[in-house]
């Protein structure tokens, strides 16, 4: 980008936001909005066709000539149904309407949506309600809209209406415990989020000729170039010129959408790179990384690149994830994850932290369902991603202080007596000691948690659900308990030591990477759920199930539907990149391997008839001939595998995991000897020397 960017100036230009509202609605139209945002009060028709208005003029003056409602189905991604202002005036030219009906209700078709069996596919209804705590924007020439999208029945068909529970129910149970320690000031916690994300950039011509990336976004093949990320001179280096400008460009669009991105960086493996936001509120934190996901696709085309933001999208070098990193803090800024510095407030603090300790060591599985997936399955435990056990890491300071508590001694000096809670200070926690192990799964970093286990191509949305639930699931535990409480200062000194000891087994600041970490982990009992065939069946426990409709994030149906659909995903999935297998051996690799094996005869014919030695032609020729013909025959055997597919949706996961996967592994070792043996100028599409080096 060559202008000059004044990024206050251009920052959030381009949404309806707080600010804008205030100046153009009258007040008492703008306090009916605060007062709906602050309380859950009802819009009135009137107060939400004014705003409609408002908002009509301001996005057409931004160039707007459509509007539509955007939502996230649960395929992961957003979608969004176009209309344009216009409606027939009587003298036969148009006027420019957007009321507040329109505003505030739309209805999709919702035929073609997954929904895990809520509705019928001939009940194709669905509606579509505006998120008034989401800001508006205006995006490509139209008036974008955040909503929730649900069913004719009233079911939850998305992703941001179990989230917008979540956060109502985290924060009604921390409220609760914030009373207990004299807090009458807080009205509401806010759930806090920054979802980093990672992403691949390959030149668009490239991506082109490669199936596979086309089709699945990751390669099917593809045999190790001479050089990796072994030399480490990739991660934070110098970032191409082609890149800069893509990421120039990425910066000031999310910025005019009022996106908080902060920082860019190369990342460990070659083409791969790195956004971090600054936090927001989780809803809009999760709005804003699907904004980021969809913009980076958009951006990077502009570029003559193509944005990756598949897990694996190639074998041998670091994957992509997305580091979650959560807290709660109160509407008056103050993070309940920092420790204090008064005794009430190390006390306060220390509540908090047992409740979260207790409630991923009791719902490690339903946390871990979060992140599960087909592309996630090749990333996570793989030496560049936390492993599929579940553990906490505190460093070493906060692990003392909870060890302290736990045995029953003092901090600083094991002679004294135990530290009491709610009268002794804590000593310092330096933040900066607290981030030192990349190996693990959810790692406290001064005021938050960093939970690294997602997937890039994931929504944020269900780990941020599982989270808030579970928070607010322990909290409601420990002020149900505290205040029928005689003695307050006893209670929770009994509360906290009898929750740490019971559920330290969660804390692990070791490798996660290391044997001696699995065998621990087993000998401690906690869950080990390696694949997402092995995931999915303990997502609808009756435990977990028991948690979500406690909490009213969802009903019994709503949970089971989520379920079947991420089922069927793994399947749908899995099925395709076994489909596009079997399409590129039998119509590139073969092929390609066969032409080159037939000139490599005619030249031993050739000179078998001049008597000349051609031991390294015939040599090469067999293998290739040996090669491609397991291949084939491993080929023919992926196809009738793939029409033994069981009818039932979980013993097809199985079959999918343990058939289907380990027969493309099988074809791929073949198709990426071929590679190594065949003349490059037969080879039919980009190697990873060509992708990774570009």
């Amino acid at each position: 980008m060559n202008s000059i960017i004044n990024i206050p100036e251009i920052f959030g230009s381009d949404v309806f936001n707080e600010s804008v509202m205030k100046e153009r609605l009258q007040p008492e139209i703008y306090n009916s909005w605060k007062d709906c945002i602050a309380n859950g009060s009802p819009l009135e028709l009137n107060v939400a066709n004014e705003i409609a208005e408002a908002m009509k003029i301001w996005a057409i003056e931004k160039g707007a000539t459509h509007y539509t409602h955007w939502f996230q189905p649960m395929t992961g991604i957003t979608a969004e149904k176009h209309d344009s202002f216009i409606s027939p005036a009587p003298d036969g030219q148009v006027l420019m309407e957007f009321s507040g009906k329109s505003l505030v209700r739309g209805e999709p078709d919702a035929s073609s949506f997954p929904s895990g069996g809520l509705r019928a596919t001939f009940e194709a209804r669905g509606y579509t309600a505006w998120d008034p705590t989401a800001f508006a924007f205006v995006r490509e020439g139209s008036l974008y809209i955040p909503t929730c999208f649900f069913s004719y029945t009233g079911a939850a068909l998305d992703m941001k209406t179990p989230l917008l529970r979540s956060i109502d129910e985290v924060s009604r149970e921390t409220v609760r415990i914030l009373r207990l320690f004299g807090d009458t000031q807080t009205k509401r916690v806010i759930a806090s989020v920054g979802a980093e994300q990672e992403y691949f950039l390959l030149p668009k011509d490239l991506y082109a000729q490669r199936e596979d990336l086309r089709l699945t976004g990751r390669t099917l093949f593809g045999a190790l170039p001479p050089k990796g990320q072994e030399l480490e001179d990739h991660y934070f280096g110098t970032i191409r010129t082609r890149v800069v400008g893509f990421m120039q460009d990425l910066d000031e669009q999310l910025w005019r959408l009022g996106v908080l991105s902060k920082t860019k960086h190369n990342e460990a493996a070659p083409c791969q790179h790195e956004l971090a936001p600054i936090y927001s509120d989780a809803n809009s934190a999760c709005d804003a990384n699907q904004l980021t996901m969809q913009v980076m696709k958009k951006c990077a085309a502009k570029h003559n690149l193509v944005c990756l933001l598949h897990e694996k999208p190639f074998a041998g070098v670091n994957g992509s994830g997305k580091h979650n990193n959560w807290s709660l803090t109160t509407d008056s800024g103050r993070n309940l994850f920092s420790p204090g510095k008064t005794p009430s407030q190390n006390a306060q603090f220390l509540v908090f932290l047992a409740a979260f300790i207790k409630g991923i060591d009791e719902y490690q599985d339903f946390l871990r369902c979060t992140v599960a997936s087909a592309g996630n399955d090749h990333r996570l435990g793989a030496n560049e991603a936390p492993p599929a056990i579940v553990s906490i890491f505190l460093g070493d300071e906060l692990t003392a202080v909870v060890e302290s508590i736990v045995n029953g001694t003092n901090y600083t000096d094991p002679e004294k007596s135990l530290l009491r809670i709610g009268v002794d200070v804590l000593p310092s926690i330096p933040k900066d000691t607290t981030d030192r192990n990349r190996t693990s799964p959810l790692a406290f970093t001064g005021n938050k948690f960093e939970f690294r286990m997602l997937g890039s191509s994931q929504s944020i949305a269900d780990t941020n659900v599982a989270l808030n639930t579970i928070m607010a699931e322990e909290l409601g535990q420990f002020a149900d308990e505290l205040e029928n409480a005689e003695d307050f200062d006893a209670a929770l000194q009994a509360l906290v030591c009898r929750t740490l000891t019971e559920h330290q087994r969660i804390i692990f600041n070791g490798n996660g990477y290391s044997d001696e970490w699995k065998a621990e982990a087993q000998r401690r009992g906690l869950s080990n759920l390696n694949s997402t065939a092995k995931c999915l069946p303990s997502y609808i426990s009756q435990k977990n199930i028991d948690l979500v409709t406690k909490h009213g994030i969802f009903n019994e149906a709503e949970f089971r539907a989520r379920h079947e659909i991420h089922l069927e995903s793994y399947c749908k999935n899995i099925n395709i990149e076994a489909l596009t297998s079997i399409d590129m051996v039998l119509h590139q690799i073969l092929p390609a391997a066969m032409a080159y094996s037939k000139d490599l005869c005619d030249g031993i014919l050739a000179k078998d008839q001049l008597g000349i030695s051609c031991k390294a032609e015939r040599s090469l020729a067999g293998r290739l001939s040996e090669i491609g013909d397991r291949l084939y025959q491993n080929c023919e055997k992926m196809r009738s595998n793939l029409s033994g597919i069981p009818a039932n949706t979980e013993d097809a996961v199985a079959y999918y995991h343990d058939v289907i996967v380990s027969g493309m592994e099988a074809l791929r070792t073949d198709a990426d000897l071929l590679e190594q043996l065949t003349d490059k100028k037969y080879w039919p599409y980009p190697t990873y020397s060509d992708l990774l080096f570009y």
